[in-house]
């Protein structure tokens, strides 16, 4: 991905010299396999797990940061990739007759408190709709090229277009829709939430196809690198991981295969019709 000399967006917050912990927050005694089943969970509606955190104080302290210089290409690098969604989604609502709102990107290390609630980095990357932000810390970049196997400046900026693809599903009413129905038929929510999560991966490709086209952007192995991102992240994949069984019927974000399938769709038809999960017979 040719990202050096190329816009950035404005729309990012740095509270990575903010530490913010939240007093008898259940999650110091984790065990390991936890943490990393969490850390690789992109996307979705994080609430579920925050509420965990109950009603004490959050405490914060804020204090100077010094970045290494990896962490300074890999902020650069995340705010090229979220300048490229802004354009993209721009052109994209503007083309359906409506106006795009373009979301906030917080960076953060090791603990936030966001319009959801507390979240540590444990998480992963995550999108709130309550206040239309994406969180982000850039150690779970780190978490992706060493355990994932999935490293690479196009795999990260799939990372980015996958959490902005929620924020245009709740722009587009499709989140809150989704969570009314899990409301009303507790029995299809993983499935829902499966639904919602590869329309998410069939945005980000979405997001490849039009800066593909759009500039000179992309490089040789760039779409490769997202589809084994997307691959990485598949349910099936962290099951089998983490040494367990693979269980279809606890997925919620989708197998390997589906992740994949459905950027994919994204990416060769550059359209949001091709990319409703919801009408799909077959995932």
């Amino acid at each position: 991905m040719r990202w050096e000399g190329r816009r950035q967006s404005d729309n990012v917050e740095d509270r990575r010299g903010m530490r913010v912990s939240r007093g008898g927050l259940v999650g110091g005694g984790i065990g390991t396999l936890a943490i990393a089943l969490l850390i690789i969970f992109m996307g979705g509606d994080p609430t579920p797990l925050l509420q965990g955190a109950g009603d004490a104080p959050v405490q914060t302290t804020e204090e100077p940061y010094q970045e290494s210089p990896q962490e300074s290409e890999w902020r650069q690098q995340t705010a090229v990739a979220l300048a490229d969604t802004e354009d993209v989604w721009n052109r994209i609502f503007a083309d359906m007759g409506g106006q795009y709102r373009e979301p906030t990107l917080i960076l953060f290390g090791g603990a936030v408190e966001s319009g959801c609630g507390f979240a540590e980095a444990a998480m992963g990357p995550f999108y709130c709709p309550s206040d239309e932000k994406l969180y982000i810390d850039l150690a779970f970049y780190r978490q992706m090229e060493g355990q994932l196997r999935a490293g690479g400046d196009f795999a990260r900026a799939y990372v980015v277009a996958h959490e902005v693809g929620h924020h245009v599903q709740n722009l587009l009413g499709i989140s809150n829709q989704v969570h009314g129905l899990q409301q009303r038929d507790p029995d299809s929510a993983n499935q829902l939430s499966v639904r919602l999560e590869l329309q998410a991966d069939c945005f980000a490709g979405i997001y490849a196809n039009r800066i593909d086209k759009y500039g000179d952007v992309l490089q040789s192995g760039d779409a490769e690198e997202a589809i084994n991102a997307a691959s990485a992240v598949g349910d099936d994949a962290l099951q089998r991981s983490a040494g367990r069984a693979v269980v279809p019927d606890s997925f919620t974000h989708g197998s390997s295969g589906q992740r994949m399938r459905w950027f994919e769709t994204g990416y060769r038809s550059g359209s949001v019709d091709a990319c409703d999960t919801f009408k799909a017979a077959d995932l």
